[in-house]
């Protein structure tokens, strides 16, 4: 039985992890920015990924009630996205101080314990776009991609103390995620919340290829064929790719500039 953490757990993906990891009998510790949580079997605990005091108390937390941590899984984040001219820069703060800062503070924060323990497993939640690139999501591929770059970075790192780190991508899914898009960019929010809502995918779809992959521990968990068949593409056929790609950016110009025609 392991004791387990996992931000963003009110929802989404950290929901169905979380039901997960507890049907499977280990304690769980579920974190999001709410004041209560959801019933479910789990502990439930306040932290903002983006409080560096937060995190304290969370660690605090552990070793007072468990005595350690054995798999701290950063999920927490929002979606966002648009053409490099028109989302803000006050949206890139946000999206990088939450999606990537965010995962950045938990592993600084619990990283002592698993050094200490001589075991440990950090999970991070990036995406397909941590992987592949289309255009008008230059914010979100950048952050999601430093998350890929952190855990790698990381797994080396951490591997003489025992400690496994993995790195979660899965292509769109229905979730809640979209209702975190906000920007100036309304057409590529609009974009991004269809193919969310419109996902044959679910949470738990993902969730339960993300649980395989921890026991197996995998670095790279990519939980749905979409993604894997497009990180493949991009390896191993890369024209084809950005082929891809540019048509993307094509039909994106060609309604941008219709829409400014009127």
């Amino acid at each position: 039985m392991s004791r387990v953490l996992v931000t963003g757990g009110a929802s989404g993906l950290g929901a169905a992890l979380v039901a997960r990891f507890v049907a499977e009998g280990h304690q769980v510790l579920s974190t999001d920015v709410a004041d209560d949580g959801p019933d479910g079997g789990a502990k439930y605990r306040r932290l903002n990924v983006r409080s560096a005091e937060d995190w304290a108390a969370a660690v605090e937390w552990c070793e007072q009630n468990w005595g350690g941590l054995d798999i701290l899984v950063n999920n927490a984040g929002i979606a966002t996205g648009g053409r490099i001219d028109v989302e803000t820069l006050d949206e890139w703060d946000r999206v990088v101080d939450i999606n990537l800062m965010g995962v950045v503070r938990g592993c600084r924060a619990f990283t002592p314990v698993f050094k200490r323990q001589r075991s440990g497993h950090i999970v991070n939640t990036a995406s397909a776009a941590g992987l592949v690139h289309p255009p008008m999501m230059s914010s979100y591929n950048t952050v999601k991609a430093g998350v890929v770059a952190l855990s790698e970075t990381l797994s080396h790192e951490l591997h003489p103390y025992g400690v496994n780190v993995s790195v979660v991508c899965p292509s769109f899914f229905r979730t809640n995620l979209g209702d975190s898009i906000q920007g100036e960019d309304t057409a590529m929010g609009a974009t991004a919340r269809q193919l969310i809502e419109k996902s044959p995918r679910t949470a738990d779809d993902i969730a339960a290829g993300v649980i395989t992959g921890i026991k197996k521990k995998q670095f790279l968990i990519i939980p749905d064929r979409p993604a894997l068949m497009a990180w493949r593409t991009k390896r191993f056929a890369r024209p084809l790719y950005d082929r891809q790609m540019r048509k993307i950016a094509a039909r994106a110009r060609e309604r941008a500039e219709a829409a400014a025609r009127g």
